[in-house]
């Protein structure tokens, strides 16, 4: 798979930055042709503190050509308008990778758990 990820940097006027997100981002970024699925992630912290990430959104493409492809889009040129000021503004950094997945030793005994008829202990929740 290959993936287009934005990552917006916190700012004072968070209100702003989730309108142009939910308002903007998203809805253009929905109607990207060949889009496989998208992934949004709410930053809460790092280790020590608080991050200086508040949120990141990952759009996930077949490949390269695809993603080549669903940018050259009228909507793929409008949403890279739209988000070229807040790269410029230093708000939003952006990136391309090839993605991949790999099954884990944890992930595969969670799995068989589960078809074997594990249930996990429930646990409180915090107050």
């Amino acid at each position: 798979m290959y993936k287009f990820t934005a990552i917006y940097r916190r700012v004072d006027d968070e209100p702003t930055l989730e309108n142009f997100f939910s308002g903007t981002h998203l809805p253009l970024a929905e109607k990207l042709p060949g889009l496989l699925k998208s992934e949004v992630s709410r930053i809460e912290r790092k280790p020590g503190g608080e991050s200086r990430f508040y949120l990141m959104y990952e759009l996930y493409f077949e490949s390269d050509i695809w993603f080549q492809r669903a940018m050259a889009t009228p909507q793929g040129v409008q949403l890279i308008q739209a988000l070229r000021p807040w790269a410029d503004a230093k708000i939003l950094t952006w990136f391309f990778a090839t993605s991949f997945e790999e099954e884990t030793v944890a992930r595969s005994a969670f799995f068989n758990a589960k078809t074997a008829g594990y249930v996990a202990p429930p646990h409180d929740e915090e107050e």
